[in-house]
């Protein structure tokens, strides 16, 4: 089989702030897969960032498609797998989410299944506990989902276009560690107060009042007054972040990584500012991907002719 498959996947943002577990955003930072048949299992990192990884069938990549192909009754053959990684572990840009969506797609493409957006997203909603990472990286742009026990809805904005500067830390924060601080329950009126506020987010997001959807993002309540604990410097980043142009602030994820919105054209005036008050930190200027996961498939013997 003279077959060449190249998976991409894109990084995410989740929550925007009060939207927890609900929201996501897919952004410009992608985990690319590069794809051949073979004798057996093996993923070779082309990029430091992941040269830790599982290199056989303890790869999450390999779990997540093995598990695909065994609901749906079919055999992987096995694949040389070449994985170059723009995504940082553990920082709260969906690592984990794009490894579940590109094992997804790997499944997909291998086992010839011709499994919608819809049906991609249901298992990786199930798979990951919620859909705003893993809906952002498969649809692409603004995602608003509700994943419940028998169903997944999501709904996909593609016009929703703004400059993205994130900070992030040199230290991981594993998901375990930052949902560990969070509450167990809420009090009823403070469980309405927070939806609202989340809410009014969408709704100044949708309508581009962006300076309502950043007053809304630093009013979260669900999860950001809990684990801004374990993110130092947050407050003083939020606040030059501001000063310099952005129109609201928040967690990426569960952190560290802390994510700067501007209005188009005003990112990179923001991103170098914040790189010389906090050179100790990486800075980046990304954008919002709008296209999703994508899959493209070729032959060796077509790639030589041209």
């Amino acid at each position: 089989m003279n077959e060449r498959i190249v998976i991409k996947v894109p990084g995410s943002t989740s929550n925007l702030g009060p939207g927890f577990d609900s929201i996501g955003l897919a952004v410009s930072r992608y985990l690319t897969l590069e794809v051949q048949r073979s004798t057996q299992w093996l993923f070779h990192s082309l990029t430091d960032e992941l040269r830790d990884i599982p290199t056989g069938k303890d790869n999450l990549i390999f779990q997540v498609a093995q598990k695909v192909a065994d609901i749906h009754e079919k055999e992987l053959t096995p694949c040389y797998v070449d994985v170059t990684g723009e995504i940082p572990l553990a920082r709260g840009l969906g690592s984990s989410a794009a490894a579940i969506v590109a094992g997804i797609e790997l499944a997909n493409v291998l086992c010839d299944l011709h499994l919608t957006n819809d049906e991609k997203l249901r298992f990786a909603s199930l798979y990951e506990g919620h859909p705003d990472n893993v809906g952002a990286s498969i649809y692409g742009g603004l995602i608003i989902g509700s994943h419940r026990q028998h169903e997944t809805d999501i709904i996909a904005v593609h016009d929703f276009d703004v400059d993205i500067v994130v900070v992030i830390p040199g230290f991981e924060l594993k998901t375990a560690e930052a949902r560990s601080v969070l509450p167990s329950d809420f009090a009823f009126s403070k469980a309405v107060e927070a939806s609202s506020i989340s809410n009014v987010l969408i709704s100044s997001l949708l309508t581009k009042n962006w300076t309502l959807a950043g007053k809304m993002m630093e009013l979260d309540l669900f999860h950001q007054p809990y684990r801004s604990k374990l993110v130092p410097d947050i407050d003083e980043i939020s606040s030059c972040a501001r000063r310099y142009g952005a129109f609201g602030t928040a967690l990426s994820g569960a952190g560290p990584t802390i994510i700067c919105f501007a209005e188009k054209g005003k990112g990179a005036n923001l991103q170098k500012s914040l790189q010389s008050s906090f050179s100790q930190h990486k800075i980046e200027f990304l954008s919002v991907d709008n296209q999703g996961s994508t899959v493209v498939q070729t032959s060796k013997e077509k790639e030589e002719v041209n």
